[in-house]
């Protein structure tokens, strides 16, 4: 019997999920279910196909569905692929289709894992950091902006032989890496999207277009720095992601902090210059979010960053303004702009 995997949310990871999965879904072995509470997505969808653009553009056949399906066999994977704030919501709606040794999987920037484990509990719960971009530009477009791939764990370290299964079914989209190591994993991820995806919606623009500014790249190394001290207190040994960053290296020391310049900052410059260069055609998901009208999941960044701060007493001003300046994106308080990232920056200077 063919495994069976349900696909919840289409927007840029969530449809190209999708797309190369029912492209592929002869030779995997699966049967695949996308659905959206999106109309005009699906409508574009079933109408058209999913349209992939970029180096090997194509049209792929398939079906996205308005609703959760009913009335069906149990799913043995669930790949939610909302945005952090309707993460929970997603996984309460779809916990009585999953298969009793099946799984959800949480493609989600931050540590939605733990959210997901206290609705199917932990052992029902893998993660996926994802490490490339993707946007659709508009319902059922989709544009690959990043290249890269996925690092598949769980949270408690442990082995889980469905791993493997999950990496064949996902290497279509991008190459896989196992981890025992899934925290690490979800950390360093954390500390980098604290920055790029905040900064880049405080900015309005590309990553590429933001990084290539001072304040922008000494921001986004404080916004890391203040996560990486907040990782380690909670006993989280940090792993590099997609073998690129290295948050234990890029975290400002005292030094570097009161330096005006030097050798060791000037690196982590240079490194930050390089990762907007790769990433240049990405915009920010968060910003792509509050155009659509959606809550921005900073509160599940830079908000859980400052949550967890507080447990021990540590001050994360950086993060807290940022997280504030995004609310005041969302309810049309602030423009997005340099201005913006200028006035974070007086406003957390020291």
């Amino acid at each position: 019997m063919s495994a069976r995997v349900l696909v919840v949310g289409c927007g840029g990871l969530g449809g190209i999920v999708a797309a190369h999965l029912t492209e592929q879904r002869e030779a995997l072995g699966v049967e695949v279910v996308a659905s959206t509470t999106n109309r005009e997505i699906a409508r574009a969808v079933n109408e058209r196909g999913f349209v992939l653009r970029g180096a090997s553009p194509r049209t792929v056949r398939g079906s996205v569905a308005s609703s959760l399906p009913e009335g069906t066999r149990p799913f043995d994977w669930i790949v939610l692929a909302v945005q952090p704030p309707q993460v929970e919501e997603a996984a309460r709606a779809a916990a009585h289709l999953l298969a009793p040794s099946g799984a959800m999987v949480c493609l989600q920037n931050g540590l939605c894992e733990d959210r997901v484990a206290a609705i199917v509990g932990a052992d029902r719960v893998v993660g996926a950091v994802v490490s490339w971009g993707g946007a659709m530009p508009e319902p059922g477009v989709y544009d690959r902006t990043a290249e890269g791939g996925f690092t598949l764990g769980v949270m408690s370290g442990a082995d889980d032989a469905r791993l493997s299964a999950l990496a064949t079914l996902l290497e279509p989209v991008g190459p896989v890496t196992l981890t025992r190591n899934l925290a690490g994993a979800r950390w360093s991820t954390l500390a980098i999207n604290c920055a790029i995806s905040t900064l880049g919606t405080l900015w309005g623009g590309t990553l590429g277009s933001a990084m290539v500014h001072r304040a922008v790249r000494r921001l986004a190394l404080e916004i890391m720095t203040e996560t990486v001290d907040v990782a380690r207190r909670e006993g989280v040994a940090l792993e590099k992601v997609a073998g690129t960053i290295d948050l234990d290296w890029i975290a400002l020391t005292d030094a570097e902090r009161r330096a005006v310049g030097s050798p060791s900052l000037l690196a982590k410059h240079s490194l930050l210059l390089a990762v907007g260069a790769r990433y240049r055609r990405m915009r920010s998901s968060m910003l792509a979010a509050i155009e659509r009208g959606r809550t921005p999941a900073v509160d599940f960044l830079n908000g859980e960053v400052t949550t967890r701060a507080r447990r021990f007493e540590l001050a994360t001003p950086v993060n807290a303004a940022a997280a504030r300046l995004v609310h005041e994106v969302a309810a049309r308080r602030a423009e997005p702009g340099e201005p913006l990232i200028r006035r974070l920056a007086a406003e957390t200077a020291t």
